[in-house]
């Protein structure tokens, strides 16, 4: 496992769509752990590939609970349900913030990390993070849908 670089704002690959994991082999594997092992360091809540530097439709999230870091591989949202506001930052733009709107509730649907088929029903924090990570997958950046005025810069001690 290895810590990748997390790419930032300003970098043209963040706004590249992602295309489809076709073959899960030992390579996309690597991948997932080093994707894991990246946000763990940089005390990130989700990560997709694109943060990376890879555009494949990959996606981790760890709340930090007893279930441990969720591995989505071609991951899709086939419902949504209510609304939240909610702050959000991201990896790729530390230290900022911003008030947005996400689905209350969501069902995704994916693969795992050994191919099989996987649907989760999330609620809260994990719909909005896996809401926030697939946008990723398609070029979408949260400041793109922040509540206009509510970016705000924090300083690192601050948070």
């Amino acid at each position: 496992m290895a810590v990748r670089t997390i790419r930032e704002d300003g970098d043209e690959i963040l706004r590249k769509k992602s295309r489809e994991v076709e073959i899960i082999d030992e390579k996309i594997k690597e991948l997932i752990d080093d994707m894991i092992e990246t946000m763990h360091k940089a005390n990130g809540v989700g990560l997709s590939a694109v943060q990376v530097g890879i555009l494949k439709r990959i996606v981790v999230i760890d709340l930090y609970d007893d279930k441990g870091p969720i591995k989505l591989i071609n991951p899709v949202i086939t419902k949504t349900k209510g609304e939240q506001e909610v702050e959000e930052g991201c990896l790729s733009f530390p230290n900022q913030y911003g008030r947005i709107v996400r689905p209350a509730e969501v069902t995704v649907e994916a693969l795992n990390e050994n191919g099989e088929k996987i649907k989760i029903k999330a609620k809260g924090l994990l719909a909005q993070a896996i809401c926030h990570e697939l946008d990723h997958l398609e070029g979408i950046l949260f400041v793109d849908n922040i509540i206009p005025g509510t970016l705000h810069y924090v300083e690192p001690d601050e948070k």
